[in-house]
């Protein structure tokens, strides 16, 4: 039965981390486990059935309709945890499981010996987004969450890199505010309504079982914003989600990106449905994408670390899937539902083709950095194309969710805010450009040394496959745009 493949989703990538975390030092055993496992995760997402999985629960509708009237409204709740598999978290899940695989494929040609720990990290990380995403209960999301963050920590620590502890032990330490914050805000919802399955709060407040403008659900919304802005690394935590991104290997950040990206779009929806007719929502949630866009605009402009460049551009982006939700009509959701599908794709082709250069001289120092187009001029092309698709050039897959949002804030009558995006987005387009023209094309320093002569063929094909998903989705944006423009009807 297909629907049984929805808990797969969750329950393989958990028992591949268990096995190769304890066959630590079984290099081939791993290696081909953890491929057979990546390999199978977006498989999995296209065969499965769209529907609901029952966890210790039951179908509500089935037995409401069997009771008596005064019975039905109580009946109706739902005391189990639901997964809810539609094609929007087809899509996402794909997309995740493909840069996953990617990536794994991209750090075993790169590294002799692997660990055990950081595939466990991995896998257990892509299994908790992907609950996250699934679940239609807003407990269970934080549950996820907390565990996402975690394996978030644990693979900066498993990463070779420098100040990697003293980054981790920051993100800890901001994560003892954040993810308290967003439980306190949950437990508010609690309080007022009774549930914290998303569907009975939802019917809860439209049909006025509780005072939708109490002032607990009114807490609940700023104390749930907050971990929001925690969760997916907007201001003010631009600064550590950048680092923490900079820190990890180049692969790995490319996996850290993306379950941001998810813990802000499952957490963004779930926001959305509970708490758009409060006052104001809009407001916040622009403010804060406007100050994301800003800031991290500013910040990669003036590095001349090309990792934390890459890094500050990708918090940067998160702004304009924000700005999609804060305007809040059906096709600006939509667009920021393909903003984030693109940034997944985007920033992970960045992440690994940029990495490169950091596997070829050890350095992301672009005052120390020149002359690397001549090592491999295709992977050069393929990074300077990723970073037009990043500015939104076309026909890459960046320009057609960019050009959607700045249509869509036209549409709702926000004109500075169509002109701030098309703004950013030149910004990011000369701050790439720069940071390419001086590590690839500037004359090649004479101290410059080489730790490896050649890039492996496993990055340059897990590039060039990024790249085609975003020339496709450039082209024919409409393989995801027939899902996400109905999702985004339903969800007004």
């Amino acid at each position: 039965m297909m629907d049984m493949l929805i808990p797969l989703m969750v329950i393989i990538p958990i028992l591949c981390a268990l096995i190769v975390n304890t066959l630590h030092g079984h290099d081939k055993v791993m290696r081909i486990v953890s491929i057979i496992v990546a390999i199978s995760l977006p498989v999995i997402a296209i065969f499965a059935s769209v529907g609901t999985q029952y966890f210790g629960g039951h179908n509500a509708s089935l037995i409401s309709s069997a009771l008596p009237a005064t019975l039905a409204s109580v009946s109706s709740l739902s005391p189990g945890i639901i997964y809810v598999f539609s094609n929007l978290n087809r899509i996402f899940i794909f997309l995740v499981g493909i840069v996953a695989f990617l990536s794994l494929f991209t750090y075993f040609s790169e590294k002799r010996k692997v660990s055990g720990p950081y595939l466990y990290l991995i896998f257990m990380g892509v299994a908790s987004v992907t609950a996250l995403l699934l679940s239609n209960d807003i407990f269970n999301m934080y549950v996820f969450f907390e565990i996402v963050a975690l394996t978030q920590v644990g693979i900066i620590v498993a990463s070779s890199t420098d100040e990697k502890y003293e980054t981790a032990l920051k993100y800890l330490i901001l994560g003892s505010i954040g993810g308290p914050m967003l439980l306190l805000g949950i437990g508010f919802v609690l309080g007022v309504v009774g549930s914290v399955n998303i569907s009975d709060i939802v019917f809860a407040i439209s049909h006025n079982v509780v005072d939708p403008l109490s002032p607990g659900l009114v807490m609940a919304f700023a104390l749930i914003l907050f971990g929001w802005l925690y969760a997916s690394g907007l201001p003010p935590f631009h600064t550590i989600k950048s680092a923490v991104y900079s820190k990890a290997r180049p692969n790995g950040a490319a996996i850290l990106q993306g379950f941001s990206v998810l813990c802000m779009l499952a957490f963004g929806i779930a926001m959305y449905k509970i708490f758009a007719y409060i006052p104001y929502f809009n407001t916040a949630i622009i403010v804060f994408a406007i100050l994301a866009m800003a800031l991290s605009i500013a910040m990669s402009a003036m590095e001349v670390d090309f990792r934390r460049m890459i890094a500050f551009l990708a918090v940067g982006e998160l702004g304009f899937i924000a700005l999609g939700f804060g305007i809040g009509t059906q096709y600006s959701i939509a667009a920021a539902l393909f903003q984030a599908a693109n940034e997944i794709v985007i920033t992970a082709l960045l992440f690994i083709g940029f990495g490169t250069v950091y596997y070829l001289t050890k350095t992301s120092d672009t005052r120390k950095l020149g002359g690397l187009i001549a090592v491999d001029s295709k992977m050069a092309i393929m990074v300077l194309l990723g970073g037009f698709a990043l500015a939104g050039v076309p026909p890459f897959n960046g320009f057609q969710s960019k050009l959607m949002l700045v249509q869509a804030a036209l549409d709702a009558g926000y004109t500075e805010l169509a002109v701030l995006a098309i703004i950013v987005s030149v910004v990011i387009f000369f701050t790439f450009v720069k940071a390419f023209h001086t590590v690839y094309l500037q004359p090649k320093p004479n101290d410059l040394k080489f730790a490896h002569d050649k890039i492996p063929k496993a990055t340059v094909f897990s590039v060039a496959v990024l790249l085609i998903i975003c020339l496709a989705l450039g082209i024919f944006p409409n393989i995801v745009t027939d899902v996400f423009i109905p999702f985004a009807g339903g969800l007004i």
